[in-house]
């Protein structure tokens, strides 16, 4: 029996959201507890996030936002993954998302969690091991 492969994850800041620095945390958590983590770096469209996703393979897509304009920008990045084929990865948002927005964000918009300030590294771990491995289960 084979070891199961390494989780792959794509952390995207998307719009013109120039701080980084709870992206990086979170990439340098992930890459710690084993994951492979590909960081993107600042001010990347929906379009230019869904291509890193196509062309990485990944299984998560982590984005980070901070701007305001996660009601715009991460329903399109939802719907652009399941455009190209990728409905099946799993999609987190980090950041100051008011919880009504993040209610609306994963009970219509397909993202599968939101973590806000104070969620600890730990949790978001966690809760990625357990949906990637639901979905795997789920394509096998």
């Amino acid at each position: 029996m084979t070891a199961p492969a390494h989780i792959r994850v794509l952390v995207a800041k998307p719009g013109l959201d120039g701080h980084d620095r709870g992206a990086k945390v979170i990439a340098r958590a992930l890459r710690d507890a084993g994951m492979d983590v590909i960081y993107t770096g600042l001010g990347l469209t929906p379009h230019m996030i869904v291509e890193a996703a196509l062309q990485e393979d990944v299984d998560v897509v982590g984005l980070s936002i901070l701007s305001g304009a996660h009601m715009t920008l991460l329903p399109k990045v939802t719907h652009a993954l399941d455009a190209a084929g990728l409905g099946h990865c799993v999609v987190v948002a980090g950041g100051i998302i008011p919880s009504e927005d993040a209610h609306m964000l994963t009970h219509t918009h397909g993202v599968d969690a939101v973590f806000g300030p104070g969620t600890t590294t730990d949790e978001i771990i966690t809760f990625i091991r357990t949906a990637v491995a639901a979905v795997r289960a789920q394509r096998a």
